[in-house]
């Protein structure tokens, strides 16, 4: 939608558990000494000044961030996140959104493909990319993501990470994601998708992580829900990652990891998680 703007929402909740995931996948990415490509079909700026009016407006980095950064007893995998992130800001009024993180974890050899249809939003992740300076293996594109990813499929490399999180502030996204995805997987079946989608009182969001584990037979679902749903029954009260092909490590991680997530994010005591994965 090309009102969203992600500053509104940087690190929040929902970041958290999709920038862990993805810290997870890139890590596993660069055991191998062999290039790959990492897409981003709704890359938004990159990077957030938490201190900005749209940050403060919200405030939603204090139920997420906020609570990481002054966390002293994380488990190892969550740890070495938190430290991740904090080494690369440019400082802890800053936070990175999942381009940054790709630049800044994936091997120096990873072309990064990134998209990003709000023209705001672009010329602000074009900025990004100057100062990360990585013009050289970077491309970005100020176009819808969902076609865009079709047209690089399969990659060079045949490996590759896909990152797909639109804002689901319109309806039709959902069905977009499913009908993409299926589309995706045929042009390139052993590519690790990342899909993150949002957990509202509304019957697409519920629909979508079950109609996507029936496209591939290789798959994890993490969904973290943080609170209860209001009387009225709005507002977005968790997330999930659903994930095509994802490394075999990863739902052990997960399983070591996500409770400790789980217990830091809680906003009330109805907060829990679920892990679920298919290997066939």
């Amino acid at each position: 939608m090309l009102s969203y703007r992600h500053a509104f929402h940087a690190g929040n909740f929902a970041d958290i558990l999709k920038h862990f995931t993805l810290f997870l996948v890139l890590q596993y990415y660069n055991q191998k000494d062999k290039p790959y490509f990492y897409i981003d079909t709704h890359s938004g700026a990159g990077l957030y000044c938490l201190n900005d009016e749209q940050s403060q407006k919200t405030g939603e980095y204090k139920d997420g961030f906020e609570r990481l950064l002054t966390e002293k007893n994380l488990p190892p995998l969550l740890n070495e996140f938190k430290n991740k992130i904090l080494n690369i800001l440019p400082d802890q009024n800053h936070y990175a959104g999942s381009p940054y993180i790709a630049a800044k974890t994936a091997n120096t050899d990873t072309k990064l493909r990134l998209f990003e249809q709000h023209n705001n939003e672009f010329i602000l992740l074009n900025q990004t990319v100057q100062l990360l300076n990585i013009q050289k293996r970077t491309i970005t594109h100020n176009n819808d993501g969902f076609d865009g990813l079709l047209s690089l499929l399969p990659p060079p490399t045949r490996r590759a990470i896909i990152l797909i999180d639109p804002s689901y502030e319109i309806k039709n996204d959902y069905q977009k994601v499913e009908n993409t995805l299926k589309k995706a997987i045929k042009k390139f079946a052993t590519g690790c998708f990342l899909i993150w989608y949002p957990i509202l009182n509304r019957e697409e969001s519920k629909r979508l992580p079950e109609q996507l584990k029936k496209l591939a037979p290789k798959w994890l679902k993490t969904e973290l829900i943080v609170k209860s749903f209001s009387q009225d029954g709005f507002g977005m009260v968790g997330s999930g990652m659903l994930i095509i092909n994802p490394p075999y490590i990863l739902a052990e991680q997960l399983n070591q990891e996500i409770p400790d997530l789980c217990s830091l994010l809680a906003q009330d005591s109805t907060a829990n998680y679920a892990i679920e994965y298919h290997n066939d």
